[in-house]
């Protein structure tokens, strides 16, 4: 059985600051105006990296340290950003200041069209893609050597999941621990939830702002990939996945894709340390769809604080900092044994 975790999130059950209340507050504030770093900002270097299918990956490293250069044996912290995320991305510059705190190594690799370049192939990147995780992990283990760790936001995370499920016992190999945060591991729960009320009004349309017009750019590189009248008539996350994620990537529709792709009935199959990190007050991860400790393997930790919004985790006086939250995911690696 899964062990739950009963200690409170830095940022929950009454410290995230009162001017902070709701969970929709939790998460925009914190992406928009919170410190994300110690001193200057996170400074990386771009590597491309060809992909088995001829099209390329950009991996953004760490390029600055405190103090020195980090050491051949330091820790690699492999991040995965979330829909639309980047290493521009508010967690992602504090997983990337906290990282350098520590003297550990860094690295996130961009989903294909989320480097601000267009990719190449007929295909962009979804919640299920698991492979393209197993691949870049692979290199990246091979690249830096033990011990590595992988943390998952959101679309990232789920995606993270999927991969340690499906690589079961071998997972070990390539990654010590790996941690979803905020993740929706029920992506038809999720995928309902964001397409109602404010939801809808907000977090489904600042997604389609951008999604869109790449989705369309990918049409006139590839004509005749999907139908462009449709795409164009798309309202919410749930259209834009039937008419473009789920014929692109393999799946029949929108249903088979959040079905095929959800992490949350597979958990037991995972055989590394994994930490499931969830908010209940999250607004588009219905606390209701969480999974319970009976529902999970052994090798599952299940930490669901009762705020932090969506990737949020805000605490401290005005204006806030999000920095407990990569803090408390790095003390929990470490407590795993794996550095």
């Amino acid at each position: 059985m899964a062990a739950v975790v009963d200690r409170v999130f830095p940022a929950a059950d009454g410290s995230a600051p009162w001017w902070l209340p709701s969970g929709n507050a939790q998460t925009i504030w914190p992406a928009l105006f919170a410190r994300r770093f110690d001193g200057a900002a996170p400074a990386f270097r771009r590597e491309r990296w060809s992909a088995p299918d001829g099209d390329f990956i950009d991996v953004d490293f760490l390029a600055d340290t405190a103090p020195g250069v980090p050491p051949r044996t330091a820790p690699l912290l492999v991040l995965f950003h979330g829909l639309e995320g980047s290493s521009a991305s508010h967690y992602a510059q504090a997983f990337a200041g906290r990282a350098r705190a520590r003297g550990w190594h860094f690295a996130l690799p961009h989903f294909r069209g989320c480097s601000g370049e267009l990719n190449l192939a007929p295909r962009a990147y979804h919640s299920g893609d698991f492979e393209e995780i197993g691949w870049l992990l692979e290199r990246l283990r091979a690249q830096h050597g033990r011990p590595v760790f992988a943390v998952g936001v959101s679309l990232g995370g789920n995606a993270l999941l999927r991969w340690a499920e499906e690589a079961g016992d071998s997972a070990a190999a390539t990654a010590c621990a790996v941690c979803a945060i905020s993740s929706p591991i029920d992506l038809t729960a999720s995928g309902h939830a964001i397409t109602r009320g404010f939801n809808r009004q907000v977090y489904n349309r600042m997604f389609l702002r951008t999604m869109k017009p790449k989705a369309l750019a990918k049409l006139a590189q590839h004509p005749g990939l999907f139908d462009r009248a449709r795409l164009l008539a798309a309202r919410d996350l749930y259209e834009f996945d039937d008419v473009f994620t789920a014929p692109l990537h393999g799946f029949r529709n929108a249903e088979d894709y959040w079905a095929r792709g959800s992490a949350k009935p597979h958990l037991e199959r995972i055989r590394i340390p994994a930490l499931v990190l969830n908010a209940r007050n999250d607004p588009f991860v219905p606390a209701a769809c969480l999974p319970q400790s009976h529902e999970v393997g052994r090798h599952v930790t299940l930490w669901q604080p009762a705020q932090g919004g969506h990737v949020g985790f805000p605490r401290g006086a005005f204006p806030g900092e999000v920095l407990s939250l990569p803090e408390a995911v790095m003390s929990w690696v470490q407590s795993m044994a794996c550095v």
